[in-house]
């Protein structure tokens, strides 16, 4: 499968969801966009900070006609603790075979204490209600990357 490029609809797929869930991307069409937002690894401080922004700002995501999902390769128990311990309204799908990191391309080598190490590059996508790669955000710093993303989707939905 090919990386999803700007203009082009993004392939389906689907990932376990929390609270028992299955998350399928074509869910989603004709009905919401939709921002995927890859991050390294629960409970770690930049991910948390990334999640309780996107948290924070979910009732404008939402008034857009947006839903919100977070990806990584950690486990649905993981997942599950993560998002009761911050309260996040979204759900968190658990990617630990990376089927969605792969096909998003953000598994990367990455520099961690000196030693080369795989992992998720933070990255966010959005999707729009056609299933269309709208935005993408790549090797993004947490602080100011919420609204970045929200000025994006108000902008998408004036269009």
């Amino acid at each position: 499968m090919t990386t999803p490029t700007l203009g082009n609809p993004v392939p389906d797929f689907s990932l376990t969801a929390t609270s028992g869930k299955t998350f399928r991307l074509s869910e989603f069409k004709d009905k919401a966009s939709v921002v995927l937002y890859f991050y390294p690894k629960d409970s770690t401080p930049g991910c948390t900070t990334e999640g309780q922004d996107f948290r924070d700002a979910y009732p404008q995501f939402v008034a857009a006609g947006v839903e919100i999902f977070g990806i990584s390769r950690d486990s649905l128990k993981s997942h599950e603790n993560f998002k009761a311990k911050q309260a996040f309204p979204f759900e968190l799908l658990a990617d630990t075979e990376e089927l969605a990191c792969q096909l998003f391309d953000v598994i990367k080598m990455k520099n961690m204490y000196g030693k080369q190490v795989r992992g998720i590059e933070r990255s966010t996508f959005l999707i729009d209600q056609q299933g269309v790669l709208r935005r993408e955000w790549r090797k993004l710093t947490v602080k100011g990357h919420v609204a970045e993303v929200l000025a994006a989707v108000n902008a998408l939905s004036s269009t």
